[in-house]
């Protein structure tokens, strides 16, 4: 066993190394952070003129990965939304009286004439007959509507409507099954939008997640404030598109089938636009900033998918000369003259936009249109200096562990606890180094796992060198007695630690938040301890033992 195949001695150290350089820059944290972020403006376009300066300040041909800090540690934003589910209940109300009144208009000779009615308040679409005798046959009717629940083909769920009448009045409401099950896409959907926002700021490893019924918890490490992370997740950005067919005041009124839209830039000016929209923005499939090219103002670039360039094509080539509103959010931000059909899928939204602004609107169009508005319960910005002085605590923790360790490994062992720190330096620095490639993130109990990490790493030594001592109280020669060792301790390590790393992953798979950071911390500690107990040390003793060539051996 001491003598070391070449090939497995080149491989150690190249882990060795390797672990070395890319832990490396987490010495200089700031400076890799800041050379991060310009390069990445430079590459999005929106760089100042001093990116260029911060990006050299790192060479890019270094790694450059870095562990993610926290919201313990670097500060950042929390907020706690809760998300408007009846919104989306009567949206689909709404949505659902087109097809209510084709289906009785096409049997206007049995129910006769019919209107919708307005019910503030009340989770229902109301349709009032004139001929209370043909209320069973417009019930039946409207039933033909539901669809099963989750829309699987045994309609398992049963219907999603349930369709009532009273005298004239027929109520078509949500069945109870098709309400949860809306719920549950609902605050899926929003999970997954609010995380794509958030990624497309670059932000590294946000918390975001469901709690409750109806609320989503995030929490982003380095935005400046609530209200910053607010104005990226905030927005429904619900964008479509309608034709213009007058311009007013305030004092203007919409017809039945128009709507009233104010301008984004003008207080005073309003639009009456057609109801119904020709487009709506989940059609889209791309959106970036650009500026235009006669202007030189910033603007936002979008493309629609191969339906969409369709629609938009015809709605354009059937309305050459009209006005087309963009709506976003409620607001006209242009409404441009169609002067030839669009045939491309492509267009441009201008408006009075800075670099930011569009590169705002970009993303929210991108990760597409929250389903529901959302309201702030609890909003707090966490400052960087909590965070710096956990980190220098757990600096002082981290240092503490790390030093006592060293002072007894050396006490106790000689030459051999030497190794063993040697060791766990190396430890340490793979342990940084895959973490920063996984992109992991480092809270307040990621650095206790550290700590708990340094702890265990020396007890796999600290097994094998018990064990040389056996076999060398049992009168058995250097050579043998080292060998034994490392196979005799070998057993009891892999047990030892596969228990503790099954313990880990139980942790990040059931845990949540400084939970994961523990296990993070624990599982990828356990892989480098084992390697550095096992491989490093044994690398050593063994080009230690073919120099010297000791006739005895004190451990």
């Amino acid at each position: 066993m001491l003598h070391y195949p070449a090939w497995k001695t080149a491989l150690v150290l190249l882990i060795c190394a390797a672990g070395v350089v890319f832990a490396a820059p987490n010495a200089f944290y700031s400076t890799v952070e800041r050379a991060n972020d310009a390069r990445a403006a430079i590459e999005a376009g929106t760089a100042g003129p001093e990116a260029e300066a911060e990006a050299e300040a790192w060479p890019s041909f270094l790694p450059s990965s870095l562990v993610n800090l926290g919201l313990d540690l670097r500060g950042g934003a929390h907020l706690l939304v809760e998300v408007a589910v009846d919104d989306v209940h009567a949206e689909r109300l709404d949505a659902l009286w087109p097809e209510a009144r084709r289906t009785l208009r096409e049997l206007r000779d049995q129910v006769g004439p019919f209107r919708r009615v307005e019910r503030d308040g009340e989770a229902e679409l109301a349709i009032r007959l004139e001929d209370a005798e043909a209320a069973d046959i417009a019930v039946d009717a409207l039933r033909e509507l539901a669809q099963p629940v989750g829309g699987g083909l045994l309609g398992a769920g049963g219907p999603d409507l349930e369709v009532d009448a009273e005298g004239r009045n027929i109520s078509i409401r949500l069945t109870e099954g098709a309400i949860a099950a809306m719920d549950d896409r609902t605050m899926a959907q929003s999970l997954e939008i609010v995380r794509r926002r958030i990624d497309e700021t670059g932000t590294r490893e946000p918390t975001i997640q469901r709690q409750g019924a109806d609320r989503i918890l995030v929490q982003v490490p380095g935005i400046g404030s609530a209200e910053e992370l607010l104005a990226i997740i905030g927005k429904t950005a619900k964008l479509t598109f309608h034709m213009v067919d007058s311009v007013t005041d305030a004092a203007g009124q919409a017809g039945p089938n128009q709507i009233k839209m104010p301008d984004a830039e003008d207080a005073g000016r309003f639009y009456l636009l057609e109801r119904d929209a020709l487009i709506t923005g989940d059609r889209l499939t791309d959106a970036q900033p650009g500026f235009d090219s006669r202007t030189g103002q910033p603007v936002v670039n979008f493309r629609f998918d191969a339906a969409g360039a369709r629609r938009f094509g015809e709605v354009t080539a059937a309305n050459v000369g009209r006005p087309f509103a963009i709506v976003l959010d409620d607001e006209v931000i242009t409404a441009p003259n169609i002067r030839e059909a669009i045939t491309g899928g492509s267009g441009q939204i201008s408006g009075s936009f800075t670099v930011e602004s569009a590169s705002n609107l970009s993303i929210l169009l991108r990760a597409g249109a929250l389903p529901a508005e959302i309201t702030v319960l609890e909003q707090r910005t966490v400052g960087p200096d909590l965070g710096a002085d956990s980190i220098a605590a757990g600096e002082i923790a981290v240092v503490v562990a790390f030093g006592a360790v060293l002072v007894v490994m050396f006490a106790s062992y000689g030459m051999f606890g030497l190794y063993a720190n040697i060791a766990l330096i190396l430890n340490v620095a793979l342990l940084l180094a895959i973490l920063s490639l996984i992109g992991a993130t480092l809270t307040l109990p990621g650095i206790a796992g550290i700590v708990l990490t340094i702890g265990m790493a020396v007890d796999a030594n600290v097994l094998i060198f018990e064990r040389i001592r056996e076999e060398l109280r049992a009168g058995k020669g250097p050579a043998r007695a080292i060998e034994t060792g490392y196979e005799r301790a070998f057993t009891a390590i892999i047990d030892a630690n596969v228990t503790t790393f099954i313990a880990a992953v139980l942790l990040f798979a059931i845990g949540s938040g400084p939970v994961k950071g523990f296990s993070v911390t624990l599982g990828v500690g356990i892989v480098t301890s084992v390697f550095s107990a096992i491989m490093v040390t044994r690398l050593m003793v063994a080009v230690w033992f073919a120099r010297a060539r000791p006739k005895t051996l004190t451990v």
